[in-house]
């Protein structure tokens, strides 16, 4: 058994967790990933109505009686304003253990999270973000390295040197997100002083993603260096699988296009049609330089068994080096 601090304070088998992957965190796959050991996560993006959204707690209470986690997005496309308290509470009244923040700084609903009764992961992409995050209370921070699918940091680091400061910059558990799909990918980041993986784009080759078996297909099919980053103009740069529409949002963008004019590509309702439909050339798809690293889809036990029993491997060879 891998033990962390992260596995502790979270009350987690292994230091995996499932990202929050916007339309794809659903309660099929998150259940499946905690029950398999690790921290599954649904997306609230998913339930822009309240109602759905205390059926899909409902749905995952039914599924697992392990910890999983609650994705906010706390980005101006997607502002809920005090909506957000609302979320929070079907949260404490479905009994959520953890809620996942992304984007701006969240410290304005962290009191709400606090008096729930549940712990606080936030996502940052640098050591000023995560001490930040630390400051205003959150229990521990994912870091996204310039590998990550979605939203890596403008600053373009990667995860190698992003873990390493990171982790020794804060005293809360730092998870490692980018780059990552394998045990050797969670050995590493141990060793960096992460005390655990965020896990994104493997997990979207699972059996258990809702996600079209074109887009798993092409994941498998694809290498690390298929990959390219957008909306830099926009000040919100993206990670997207190489393909027609990426290219033309990356293409617009050199020719001056605003926001609203890249809309109809990067839109998030355009992705989910084509996630239904398996239209892989139709929208923007997040996915990261880890695709080089996967071979075939699996089911999300296996691939968090793998993982454990691979970073297991790993370890105990280091371990023997230095005898």
């Amino acid at each position: 058994m891998l033990r962390t601090k992260f596995t502790e304070l979270f009350h987690v088998k292994y230091p995996i967790m499932q990202g929050g992957m916007q339309h794809l965190g659903v309660p099929k796959l998150a259940a499946a990933v905690s029950n398999a050991g690790g921290l599954g996560t649904i997306n609230i993006t998913i339930y822009p109505q309240l109602d759905h959204f205390r059926k899909a707690l409902q749905e995952m209470n039914a599924l697992t009686d392990k910890p999983y986690a609650v994705n906010i997005s706390l980005v101006p496309d997607l502002d809920m304003g005090e909506k957000i308290r609302e979320y929070i509470q079907i949260c404490r009244e479905e009994k959520v253990q953890i809620i996942e923040t992304a984007g701006r700084n969240p410290a304005d609903i962290v009191p709400d999270i606090k008096a729930a009764g549940m712990k606080l992961i936030h996502k940052c992409t640098g050591v000023k973000f995560a001490k930040k995050a630390e400051s205003f209370g959150a229990d521990a921070v994912t870091l996204a390295g310039y590998e990550v699918a979605g939203h890596p940091g403008m600053d373009e680091v990667g995860s190698f040197v992003l873990i390493n400061s990171v982790s020794r910059a804060v005293t809360i558990p730092v998870l490692a997100a980018g780059g990552i799909a394998d045990g050797r990918g969670l050995a590493a980041a141990l060793a960096l002083g992460a005390q655990g993986v965020v896990i994104g784009t493997r997990f979207v080759a699972s059996e258990e993603c809702i996600i079209h078996r074109n887009f798993k297909d092409a994941i498998v099919a694809s290498a690390e260096s298929d990959t390219i980053t957008c909306q830099r103009s926009i000040k919100n740069m993206a990670r997207y699988l190489k393909n027609e529409t990426s290219i033309k949002v990356l293409e617009l963008e050199r020719q001056g296009a605003t926001l609203e004019e890249l809309m109809p590509l990067i839109s998030g309702t355009n992705s989910k049609e084509c996630y239904v439909s398996g239209n892989l050339q139709g929208c923007v798809f997040a996915a990261g330089q880890s695709m080089g690293l996967i071979s075939c889809v699996k089911t999300a036990k296996e691939i968090v068994d793998d993982m454990v029993h691979e970073a297991q491997e790993v370890l105990s060879g280091l371990n023997g080096m230095n005898q």
